[in-house]
């Protein structure tokens, strides 16, 4: 079941206007207005184009739900960003509400034929500062395509170069959603941009596999793109009444230091309906502690500004 999160009433003008009532409903409507009020806070615009990598070979940790919403929760503070649907499955496109069959231009198309980005970008609606390039079935055998094309590990980047960084006042943010495996479209996804933000789900596998996505890492970064940093650890499928989740998330805290989010995204029924509805938790339900959870960790990796620099040592996990 959802747990509600706990919201101070005294704080601002539309929750008093609910002071004295402690109906359910009450509470649940002054915690969407309190919800709304902070999700119009605007966020700090960072120096220069973000793109991070959201990439963890192992499946089921969040990756597409902490990609599309972080990027939902960014817009809505004021953030111009693009998320790149760079998984087969297209859910990222899905749970944006982007249409993605077969004849719609796609990521594909900016990878195999050289497509440039800007021609099969799609605004998201209801968000006036948030664009997808979505990812369609064609993508599936992308990979195989791939090898006998010219510089194929920096196809992806070739296509940011032209459409975010020589272009630095069209997007804030980028986020580019990888599929779990370490092939191709994940190594385009990790030459292409300037941080990775790993995903890593508060259960007894967490770190089983980590160590082989920073040994990539670290080859990209010695031999195709030396920018690359890990900048962010996002702990995802909180749940606080078991003793495991703070076990794993104190060992990763220990391990990756300031580089992990503070806000730990928890289990949230309201957070797995959303996408079935073609949305974020953003828009779904505003109030939900999933909601707010990614509001503040949003709103964290915005007040890091240009990001936390890679110590080099990510690779010993």
């Amino acid at each position: 079941m959802d747990e509600r999160p706990s919201i101070d009433l005294s704080d601002g003008e539309p929750a008093n206007a609910f002071a004295g009532n402690d109906t359910p409903i009450a509470q649940q409507a002054a915690a969407a207005l309190v919800a709304a009020g902070k999700s119009r806070m605007p966020m700090p615009k960072p120096d220069s184009p973000r793109i991070l990598v959201v990439a963890n070979q192992k499946g089921g940790v969040g990756k597409t739900t902490t990609a599309v919403n972080l990027a939902a929760a960014m817009a809505m503070g004021g953030l111009k960003v693009l998320v790149i649907d760079l998984d087969p499955q297209g859910n990222a496109s899905t749970a944006l509400g982007v249409d993605h069959h077969a004849e719609i231009p796609s990521v594909y198309d900016v990878l195999i034929e050289g497509m440039p980005m800007a021609d099969v970008v799609q605004q998201v609606e209801g968000f006036e500062n948030l664009w997808c390039i979505p990812a369609t079935i064609d993508l599936a055998g992308s990979e195989i395509e791939l090898v006998s094309l010219e510089s194929r590990e920096a196809r992806l980047r070739r296509a940011l170069e032209d459409h975010v960084k020589n272009e630095p006042g069209n997007y804030d943010y980028v986020f580019i959603d990888c599929p779990p495996s370490l092939g191709l479209l994940t190594v385009n996804a990790l030459v292409g941009g300037n941080e990775v933000l790993i995903p890593i789900q508060c259960e007894y596998y967490a770190l089983e596999g980590l160590s082989q996505l920073l040994k990539n890492i670290d080859l990209v970064r010695a031999h195709l793109n030396p920018e690359l940093a890990v900048s962010t650890i996002a702990l995802t499928m909180y749940d606080g009444r078991t003793r495991l989740a703070s076990q794993v998330a104190d060992e990763v805290r220990r391990y990756f230091g300031d580089t992990v989010l503070s806000t730990a995204v928890p289990r949230s029924v309201r957070i797995s309906e959303a996408p079935s509805y073609g949305q974020t938790v953003m828009t779904y339900d505003p109030a939900s502690s999933g909601a707010l959870s990614y509001l503040e960790a949003a709103r964290e990796i915005a007040n890091r500004g240009v990001g936390i620099q890679s110590t080099g040592d990510e690779g010993q996990a």
